[in-house]
Formats: C-alpha cells, sequence, structure tokens
C-alpha cells in the first residue's frame, strides 16, 4: 500500500450535546430580543407605561431606530 506524502489522518471531530436548558435559555433570549427590539407598545400594553419606556430607553441606546 503506497500512501501520499501529502495525505493527512482523518481525525474524528467530537460532537457537542447541547443540554435542553441551553436551547431554553436561547428561546428565551431571542424572546427578551424580540420584545427589547420590536415592541412599540403592542406587546407590553397592558403592562403600563413603565414596562414600555424602559424598553424604548433601552432599544435608544441599542441603537434601535423606534419612531
Amino acid at each position: 500500500m503506497t500512501s501520499s506524502p501529502y495525505a493527512q489522518p482523518r481525525v474524528a471531530v467530537p460532537r457537542v450535546a447541547v443540554p435542553a436548558w441551553a436551547w431554553a435559555l436561547a428561546v428565551f433570549a431571542l424572546f427578551a430580543l424580540y420584545l427589547l427590539a420590536q415592541d412599540n407598545g403592542a406587546v407590553l400594553a397592558q403592562a403600563g407605561g413603565v414596562a414600555h419606556e424602559f424598553l424604548h430607553d433601552a432599544r435608544h441606546a441599542l441603537g434601535v431606530p423606534c419612531h
């Protein structure tokens, strides 16, 4: 059996097991990002003005246009 001087042995890449809590945290983070970036009062209208104003100021701090 001849081998090429350029042949590299194949290395098996191990699979990374992602725990269920990490997926749940990622979904929660995406939802929080949605609230922060997209809410213009439609989602938090029942929560009152304080929550809306908090997210409104946070959008401005991140540079997300909302007006």
